[in-house]
């Protein structure tokens, strides 16, 4: 009878350390972040961390309890994948709190529950308007005028509802994205034909789709494979090529129906993404752009003010160090998009270590949208475009594979850059970071196992 109820209190335990992960992973945390959630969450149910395994992966995640003559293994499925920064704030938070309040296990599982069905702090129509606006705050980093800024932001408004509501019918997801790319592209070339308000007309076709672009998903991959999660970052590194793959197809095909419908095609390759604006406009579109995607990742609303400052940082930083002097720009310093990303990114993210703990939330929380609209979005689809063209065989090849070679260099440099940006504080200080948090989680642990409450395997 002992060992029963030892063998059900194990079970439900386990069950709890897997939700906990499920809903990390399902929120889009990286998978260091997801591991340490956990550990410390199997901490206060009163494993012994030395005989727990983790197993994380994009579709399942398992948890092994074993000793050398006992092992108990438990798996769990993860199926709806989206992004939700309050899931992954409010996680960190309650297994910190746990600790500290001296929870039992069923006012944890209470809270956890909370969290799993806690409404999205945006209604549907408010995150579409937000979707809308950053990609006009893209459209602004790119040299439109505020004409431009509103056709893009009608247009991404028309892509991002045909995404939602493809999402609701249960549709593919690849197949929304492609369908949702050509319905923003088509919304943004019929602009051109309203009254010549704008001196840039064309520039809502490279912005209007950019909400597509899977931003987290790309920096995630490329923090889990610097921090060796090879397995995990591999696997969305080949979803979100497939959805930039959907829009770069939705964009062709849009382009296409124009070239067939109205006998012209415009040259988006050619379209000119060198910004001349002043400082005060940029930092005004990257705030805009790092509000609204944050709607779509569901950051508290009481962060969007400190995301906006961050975006802001960001790209402004960025554009100082990138961008050759002009009469907009004079004291720029011109050392290449590459070198300016990296920068931007570094510097927030270390504006972000003192920011946390104002604000007390995650550094992810703060840094990820701060730094998406870095996001080399057009450089992405630009080089896949360039690679779909190649079969029509109108161009000379040379000119083609030159260009997706540079974009696509390009971009995979401009995204190691934020990635490597983003993590430096980790890199550098991990150990030091939350380290008066870890110290009292530390000690509260101890007086937990000093009262006996924890998992014996031995009594199993």
């Amino acid at each position: 009878m002992e060992n029963t109820e030892q063998y059900l209190i194990l079970r439900r335990r386990l069950d709890l350390l897997l939700k906990t992960g499920r809903l990390l992973v399902e929120s889009s945390a990286d998978t260091n972040r997801v591991r340490r959630n956990m550990v410390r969450t199997a901490e206060f149910l009163g494993f012994d961390v030395g005989d727990l395994h983790l197993f994380i992966d994009h579709n399942i995640i398992m948890a092994n309890y074993s000793d050398e003559l006992h092992s108990f293994s438990k798996f769990q499925k993860c199926t709806r994948h989206g992004i939700d920064f309050t899931v992954i704030s409010a996680i960190s938070k309650l297994t910190f709190r746990a600790v500290r309040k001296d929870y039992t296990e069923l006012e944890f599982e209470s809270e956890l529950e909370k969290i799993a069905t806690r409404p999205r702090f945006y209604s549907r129509m408010v995150t579409s308007v937000g979707a809308a606006l950053a990609c006009g705050g893209f459209c602004l980093q790119f040299g439109c005028d505020w004409v431009a800024f509103l056709y893009a932001s009608l247009a991404a408004f028309v892509g991002f509802n045909c995404k939602s509501w493809l999402a609701r019918a249960g549709i593919n997801q690849y197949m929304s994205v492609a369908i949702a790319a050509f319905f923003s592209t088509l919304a943004a070339w019929l602009t051109t034909y309203l009254p010549a308000w704008t001196s840039t007309p064309l520039h809502p076709l490279l912005a209007c789709a950019l909400f597509i672009v899977p931003g987290v998903p790309l920096i995630n991959s490329v923090d889990d494979i610097m921090d060796g999660n090879f397995r995990f970052g591999l696997e969305r590194a080949v979803n979100t090529i497939f959805i930039m793959l959907g829009m770069a197809f939705g964009i062709v095909f849009a382009l296409k129906f124009c070239a067939w419908t109205f006998d012209f095609e415009p040259d988006i390759m050619g379209i000119s993404m060198e910004p001349h604006h002043s400082y005060l406009t940029y930092a005004v579109a990257a705030a805009v752009s790092a509000v609204g995607f944050s709607m779509i990742f569901n950051v508290p609303k009481r962060l969007l003010w400190v995301v906006a400052a961050g975006g802001a940082i960001a790209v402004c930083t960025r554009n100082l160090v990138s961008l050759a002097p002009d009469g907009f720009c004079p004291f720029s310093l011109g050392q290449g998009g590459i070198i300016g990303t990296l920068a931007g990114a570094t510097l927030v993210s270390l504006v972000a270590v003192k920011a946390m703990h104002i604000c007390h939330t995650p550094h992810q929380v703060i840094t990820i949208a701060s730094v998406i609209p870095m996001v080399p979005g057009v450089m992405m689809y630009r080089f896949l475009y360039s690679l779909i063209e190649v079969p029509a065989g109108q161009k000379d090849l040379t000119t083609i594979f030159t260009n997706a070679g540079v974009n696509g260099i390009n971009s995979a440099l401009i995204i190691l850059g934020i990635a490597v940006g983003v993590a430096v504080p980790n890199i550098i200080a991990r150990r030091w970071i939350n380290r008066k948090k870890l110290i009292e989680f530390d000690e509260g642990i101890r007086r937990k196992r000093e009262s006996g409450d924890f998992i014996d395997i031995d009594k199993l």
